[in-house]
Formats: structure tokens, C-alpha cells, sequence
């Protein structure tokens, strides 16, 4: 989806939390990304809204929608300024 609207980034959620702008959890947005840890993030998924993110859960899995909860791994959430398509 990002490369679509011309954001490149990397393969890995850890350097991808490290990209973009931070996000207050009271002011997610679709499309932002969102991170797991503890420490360095392991894993990202994207925010669609009404406390939903949409992930693929481990390699192999079905990809699939999921209610948000901001527990001791939540590690927090970037956004990425999207290049309008022409």
C-alpha cells in the first residue's frame, strides 16, 4: 500500500518504528502503522479505524482484522506522509 503512494521502507518493523512520525494512541489514523515488543519491535501491523488494525499474524497465516489493545507489548504507532496518486 505504501509503495503505491510512493513511501519505500524497509522489510523490518524494528527499522520501520524507527521512520515517520510518532502517533498519540488517542489519535491513530487508518494507515498507520502500529508496533509490538518489548524493546525493539518485532512486529507491525496497519491501523483501519474503530480499533481495528489489519495484520498477518506470523508467516504462513492468514492475514486477518484484530481489535486493538494498548497492553505491555503495544509499542507504539508512525505515520507515513502518502504522495497523492496521480
Amino acid at each position: 500500500v505504501y509503495a503505491q503512494h510512493g513511501v519505500s521502507l524497509p522489510h523490518n518493523a524494528a527499522m520501520q518504528f524507527n521512520l515517520g512520525a510518532p502517533v498519540p494512541n488517542d489519535q491513530l489514523q487508518p494507515g498507520d502503522l502500529i508496533f509490538w515488543g518489548p524493546g525493539e519491535p518485532y512486529h507491525v501491523a496497519m491501523y483501519i479505524g474503530q480499533g481495528k488494525y489489519i495484520e498477518a499474524p506470523t508467516f504462513n497465516e492468514v492475514v486477518k482484522i484484530s481489535t486493538l489493545s494498548f497492553d505491555d507489548s503495544y509499542a507504539g504507532a508512525r505515520r507515513f506522509p502518502l504522495q497523492p496518486r496521480s
